[in-house]
């Protein structure tokens, strides 16, 4: 048995083994989601064939999915045989967060006059759950939070489309929260941003929203940048 398919009993692998139907659909869904929530670094190489032996795919749906994930540049292409997360660098980091910075602050802006208040609700208690995510350093909690009040914020937005192109920069962030959270002790930021974009819903005030948001994400940009300084990555 090969190392790649001793995985699929293992419940760590980092992807999920599919179903039958739409493979090559069906794998780009379970590889993104995986990016998206760290499971693999940046630097990192992953073997079609192996990624088809865990999913229960074959060859092609698995080369067609990987193929799209480079063309959104959350992967890049070596070889025939294999993929390679980007690696961690200042410039990519710089680029991510310029357009997030963009694209995010738009959407909190525009979601303050859409948002119903059964949305912002459901926000407030999302960052409840981070925010004690973080006072336990339980990273992996405090991740997966932080993502689904960005998300909820976003979304509330109502344009699918900007939601879409925010969705696909947090597929290329999840590498580099993998590394990052898991190189450094959690730092405690308690929602404070988060907080503000909520005060900012209520008050129907796109513009605070859109600058509250904005400050989140430059907050946690800043401290990147110095992990990567730091580590020379």
């Amino acid at each position: 048995m090969s190392k790649a398919a001793s995985m699929i009993a293992l419940s760590t692998s980092p992807v999920t083994r599919l179903e039958q139907g739409s493979l090559s659909v069906r794998c780009y869904v379970a590889l993104r989601q995986s990016l998206m929530e760290g499971r693999f670094r940046p630097g990192e190489r992953l073997v079609m064939q192996d990624l088809a032996e865990m999913m229960g795919a074959s060859a092609t749906p698995v080369r067609e999915a990987c193929l799209r994930l480079v063309s959104e540049q959350a992967l890049e292409l070596r070889s025939g045989r294999f993929v390679t997360v980007p690696d961690l660098t200042v410039t990519r980091l710089t680029e991510l967060m310029t357009i997030r910075i963009a694209l995010e602050g738009l959407a909190a802006e525009l979601a303050a006059s859409r948002i119903s208040q059964e949305r912002i609700d459901e926000l407030r208690k999302i960052n409840e759950q981070y925010v004690s995510a973080e006072k336990v350093k339980n990273t992996e909690a405090a991740i997966t939070a932080n993502r689904q009040f960005h998300f909820g914020a976003c979304e509330a937005s109502g344009l699918r489309m900007l939601f879409a192109q925010i969705e696909t920069l947090w597929v290329s962030m999840g590498p580099i929260h993998s590394i990052y959270y898991g190189g450094m002790p959690l730092i405690h930021f308690g929602g404070e941003e988060h907080i503000n974009v909520l005060r900012a819903f209520a008050d129907r005030d796109g513009t605070a929203a859109r600058e509250a948001l904005q400050r989140d994400i430059k907050l946690g940009a800043e401290n990147i940048l110095s992990f990567i300084r730091r580590n020379g990555a």
